[in-house]
């Protein structure tokens, strides 16, 4: 088809061609960029955490007064736990993934560098391994006696001690290369503080920070085998079956409160319930943006729909001339499908410019990550389907007007 007509017809509307092109041009950079944040939310969302999630149970107090022996305590609480029937495996530890509550610590290479390497997350507590359910990938699980009361090591850390140390420490994988890339981290040494060191004797494949917001850092964590005692912030970690998680946790709460009734039980929940209250916002922010996305499309359709109706109406003794000169309905259909393609096209064109600014501009202000180039042509195919579902029934009218009526006029 020869589009210079079309051109020519364009240009005895420049103030609308122009409008609808900036209607486009916004949606293009709109709809990049609102697809764009709604895969990195719902990448966010799918992040892995490393543990079993459908097996956990969690349970957290606070005690009314604390026990003389906090320590005891908690080892009668997890004798108490296990014997559950139903339970596979029982822990402490005093963070969960996407738990929200964090514990972190600064890692140095060196106990002499003036700066941390990176900063990781710090699981401490008892038996993690078998009861988060992590995949141990080198090295060995803690013994019994790597074991140390967390009061012994805040005391040496407190006066700059290294007494107690080098502790065993295990790493996430993810951890482990970032400070030695394609080498084995068995037996290599981190430093917490210059007088804290842990040698590292094992490395599990993944485990997520407790609030895990940077996807590339999100598995940055360790564990320590530091003893807690029985106190408000501390949690049991209790694995069984998932169809047996209700009743183990209603059990386990019933024979916790037995064995102390001045305890409260601040929280009971399956992980299950906590990783979709850390993520609820997520899933939220989401929802908004795939219905931003939506009303955009469908304002743009809207608008060329009802643009091509009216150019149909204006133009029907022109579509009666061709016709009559021998034009057949495809050759009209295909006239409007192709003016609205260029229309289009040069919206797009202007859009994707639009989009990266609009990307550098999220950029500066809200640490987003760079809008990937893929996601440009994606918005292009999806305004050119719009576009050309928007203007087919307009078309498809005029490819309908019979010449004996449309040159009634002429």
């Amino acid at each position: 088809m020869d589009i210079l007509p079309i051109f020519k017809t364009l240009g005895r509307h420049k103030v609308i061609i122009w409008l609808l092109m900036l209607e486009i041009a916004l949606s293009c950079a709109i709809v990049c960029n609102g697809v764009f944040l709604i895969v990195q939310r719902m990448q966010h969302i799918d992040m892995p955490s490393g543990i079993v999630e459908h097996e956990l149970a969690t349970i957290q107090q606070a005690p009314i007064a604390p026990p003389p022996d906090r320590y005891a305590r908690a080892q009668e609480d997890l004798a108490t736990l296990r014997q559950i029937p139903g339970v596979q495996a029982v822990g402490m530890t005093n963070q969960l993934p996407f738990g929200g509550v964090s514990s972190r610590g600064g890692v140095m290479l060196t106990p002499t560098q003036p700066h941390h390497t990176l900063d990781a997350s710090t699981y401490f507590g008892e038996n993690l391994i078998p009861a988060f359910g992590l995949q141990l990938l080198s090295g060995r699980d803690f013994e019994s006696g790597d074991y140390v009361d967390a009061d012994v090591i805040i005391k040496s850390l407190a006066s700059d001690s290294s007494q107690g140390f080098p502790m065993p420490i295990i790493l996430s994988h993810a951890l482990a290369e970032r400070l030695w890339p394609q080498q084995n981290p068995l037996g290599k040494l981190v430093w917490l503080t210059p007088a804290a060191s842990f040698r590292v004797v094992g490395v599990v494949a993944t485990l997520a920070r407790a609030n895990a917001y940077n996807t590339a850092t999100a598995q940055y964590s360790m564990i320590l085998p530091l003893r807690m005692g029985a106190d408000k912030d501390q949690s049991y970690v209790i694995r069984t079956r998932p169809q047996d998680r209700q009743r183990v946790l209603a059990a386990a709460v019933a024979a916790l409160k037995l064995a102390d009734p001045a305890r409260v039980i601040t929280h009971a929940h399956t992980y299950d319930e906590i990783r979709n209250d850390y993520f609820k916002d997520d899933r939220a922010m989401a929802g908004m943006l795939v219905s931003v996305v939506v009303a955009v499309l469908l304002v743009t359709g809207l608008g060329i729909v009802g643009l091509a109706s009216f150019w149909v109406a204006q133009r029907r003794k022109q579509i009666g001339i061709r016709r009559a000169l021998g034009a057949t309905r495809a050759d009209i259909l295909h006239y409007f499908q192709t003016e609205n393609f260029l229309i289009v096209t040069f919206g797009i064109v202007v859009g994707m410019a639009l989009a990266y600014g609009l990307s550098l501009l999220l950029m500066m202000h809200y640490a987003l990550p760079r809008l990937p180039w893929f996601y440009l042509p994606i918005g292009a195919v999806a305004l050119w389907l719009i576009g050309q579902l928007a203007v087919l029934g307009p078309a498809l009218r005029a490819s309908n007007v019979p010449p004996v009526v449309a040159t009634r006029s002429v």
